[in-house]
């Protein structure tokens, strides 16, 4: 009886040891799979914050390229100068960025192809200054100017600059093809070949795009922020700004080689009749040559018209020392034309989106202020957005980048007003005044110190003041009434002088109005000046 009892008891309690050894093991699992839940559930909440919120992913603080497909920041329409820096720019500080441009491969333009020295240390700024290295750029440190068989030298003022200070120029396409280069090594940028055909808005902000891939394959990408730098013929600018170009000249390009410059390191202006001559080196041995014909037509490339024009009417005022390689290149036909556009920044700003570039901003190419203007947006595009956390804030973000159309004024109107009242001042005319203006011109540059530095100060994007353009502008111009009026006065002469004055008027006042008298010399004075995102 008692050996029976304890069997019992024995397996009975055995069999409660088994049941809570299971229980301990089914704790666990049950334990386990609760504590993985949670951590799937806590991973999936972590990169939905991350999508919508500004922060890094990885160790070198930058967003994997996993992670961008999901989820962008910025979308660029345009890898040009401006898109590829600008994307380089965001991206670095940690913005994920897809870029879609039209044509990834090289091009090979005809402007585009000197940066002025402000701009270089633009491109210095935002960390791309190796862009110009490895293409054959060529140091550029001033002008040659040449009228009526005069020639005058301007330098510019580098002296307080690092000696890697300078101009450069270049083949643009090499130039661009760097710049994306180094914008793809990013891990945060994704480049794309692909056409933008619209933007996407919803509820009047834009919220990213409509694209063909190179395939034919019609995709949309979303964004909060899209900026559009599409270039001079923007197809997109319409539905943000109010475009008014025009087309002053057209260029006809040619490529003198194997012949130095007069002035070595000098970008030459030949002041032509009709209008002016332009020669600068692009690689150790070829020099662009680019001749600006008046007007929207040149004429017929086919029928021989503009190789004729070329030979008769342009050959005979250039320099001596290029005539024959000017003949040469005339002969080769190799010739290009390419429109002369200006276009005032005129936006209407939209929530969810920018312009930047050609596709916002035009000025006459004769000064190559276009890639200095274009990085001094871009820097000041990084310096508004670099506080803001979250993009996704439409009406918000729209507020403070309307600043940045008024921050932009001071340097940019400087350039397009300096660069279109230059080629009005330097185009022949049988106006006499304006001829009495052009001769002017020449001379105060001639006369060194403060009269051809701080043209050039200006030319340079150096110290691009809008005050020290007018006070040069108008000092040429009274300079010019001054050789009138001495040794004797005379009425003809003071009228002429009278005449002189009301000239130079005419050509200033029409492109300080077009650009923004109050934003251009008196920016504080705009509302949005004082629009800067809180510092998180």
């Amino acid at each position: 009886m008692n050996s029976s009892s304890s069997s019992t008891t024995d397996t009975l309690h055995s069999f409660m040891e088994a049941l809570l050894i299971d229980q301990y093991f089914l704790g666990w699992i049950f334990a386990f799979l609760f504590g993985f839940l949670l951590l799937l559930n806590f991973k999936r909440k972590r990169e939905k914050n991350n999508s919508t919120e500004f922060g890094t992913d990885d160790s070198n603080g930058y967003y994997t390229p996993e992670n961008i497909a999901g989820s962008t920041d910025v979308i660029i329409v345009g890898a040009g100068v401006a898109g590829s820096a600008l994307a380089y720019t965001l991206a670095k500080d940690g913005r994920r960025v897809h870029v879609i441009e039209r044509d990834l491969t090289e091009q090979d333009r005809i402007v585009g192809e000197l940066l002025q020295p402000g701009g270089y240390l633009k491109l210095i700024e935002l960390g791309l200054e190796d862009c110009v290295n490895e293409i054959d750029a060529q140091r550029v440190f001033g002008y040659a100017l040449y009228m009526d068989g005069k020639n005058t030298r301007l330098s510019y003022p580098l002296e307080k600059f690092h000696s890697d200070v300078a101009g450069r120029s270049f083949h643009n396409g090499r130039f661009v093809q760097r710049m994306r280069e180094k914008a793809a090594s990013l891990p945060n940028v994704r480049m794309e070949q692909g056409t933008v055909t619209s933007l996407v808005e919803k509820k009047a902000s834009v919220n990213g795009v409509q694209y063909k891939t190179k395939d034919g394959q019609e995709l949309s990408a979303f964004a909060p922020l899209t900026i559009v730098c599409d270039g001079c013929f923007s197809n997109l600018r319409r539905s943000l700004c109010n475009p008014k170009v025009e087309v002053p000249s057209c260029f006809v390009g040619l490529i003198l080689e194997n012949i130095d410059l007069p002035h070595i390191n000098h970008g030459h202006v030949i002041l032509a009749d009709p209008s002016p001559i332009l020669f600068y080196k692009i690689s150790s041995t070829e020099i662009r040559c680019l001749v600006d014909v008046p007007g929207q037509e040149v004429p017929s490339i086919s029928n021989g018209e503009l190789a004729n024009y070329l030979k008769t009417v342009v050959a005979p005022q250039v320099p001596k020392q290029l005539y024959n390689s000017f003949i040469a290149a005339v002969d080769k036909g190799n010739i290009r034309t390419m429109p002369n556009r200006s276009m005032p920044a005129d936006p209407h700003p939209t929530p969810g989106a920018l312009l930047l570039g050609d596709a916002f901003n035009m000025r006459h190419p004769l000064t190559g202020g276009g890639m200095t203007v274009a990085l001094s947006d871009i820097i000041l595009i990084r310096d508004l957005l670099r506080p803001l956390r979250d993009l996704h804030d439409s009406s918000t973000l729209c507020k403070y980048l309307e600043s940045f159309y008024t921050l932009r004024k001071p340097v940019a109107s400087t350039i397009n007003t300096l660069a279109g009242a230059l080629y009005k001042v330097f185009c022949a005319s049988p106006d006499k005044a304006r001829q009495e203006m052009r001769n002017a011109c020449f001379d105060y540059l001639s006369l060194g110190g403060i009269c051809s530095q701080g043209p050039i100060a200006l030319l340079s994007g150096l110290n691009p003041r809008p005050i020290s353009l007018f006070l040069h502008f108008f000092a040429v111009a009274i300079y010019g009434v001054g050789r009138l009026l001495i040794p004797f006065p005379s009425p003809k002469r003071m009228w002429l002088g009278a005449r002189l004055i009301l000239g130079a008027s005419g050509i200033i006042f029409p492109i300080i109005k077009s650009e923004g008298l109050r934003q251009m010399f008196f920016p504080a004075t705009v509302p949005a000046y004082y629009r800067a995102p809180p510092i998180h």
